[in-house]
C-alpha cells in the first residue's frame, strides 16, 4: 500500500515509514521513570520480533543483523508499549529493563553531559 501523508499522520492503521536504508529509529524509555535508556534501529524483521514477544529487538548495523536486547548480558528490554510518532519513522519503546540498557554498565546509553567541549559523567 501506498500511504500518503495524511494516512500516516492522521488515520489509525500501522504504516511504518522506513528509510532508504529500510530502518525507524527507535529510543528505549523506562516506563517508570521515563529515563531514555538508549536509541537503537529498527527493520522490518526487528519490528515483528519485538511486537511479537514483547521483549526490544534491533537491527544491529555493526554486525548485519537482527540482535534481542541483552541476548548475551541478560539485561534484555521487556517492552510495555510503542508509541508511533506523527508521520511514523520514529517509536518510542516504554520498557522494564533487566539490568543496565548500556553495555558500558550504565543505567542509560546517556550517561554524559556536554559542557563546552568536555563530556560530564551524571549518573551514579
Amino acid at each position: 500500500m501506498n500511504a500518503t501523508p495524511d494516512d500516516r499522520e492522521q488515520g489509525k492503521t500501522f504504516l511504518p515509514k522506513f528509510d532508504a536504508n529500510g530502518l525507524l529509529t527507535a529510543v528505549a524509555v523506562d516506563a517508570e521513570t521515563r529515563e531514555i535508556l538508549m536509541l537503537a534501529f529498527m527493520d522490518q524483521e526487528a519490528l515483528l520480533a519485538t511486537l511479537d514477544t514483547g521483549f526490544a529487538h534491533f537491527h544491529s548495523r555493526s554486525r548485519g543483523r537482527l540482535w534481542k536486547k541483552g541476548e548475551s548480558s541478560g539485561h534484555v528490554l521487556k517492552v510495555e508499549e510503542v508509541r508511533v510518532d506523527c508521520d511514523q519513522d520514529a517509536l518510542v519503546l516504554l520498557c522494564h529493563p533487566a539490568g543496565p540498557a548500556c553495555h558500558t554498565g550504565a543505567t542509560s546509553c546517556f550517561y554524559r553531559r556536554l559542557d563546552g567541549s568536555q563530556l560530564t559523567r551524571i549518573d551514579s
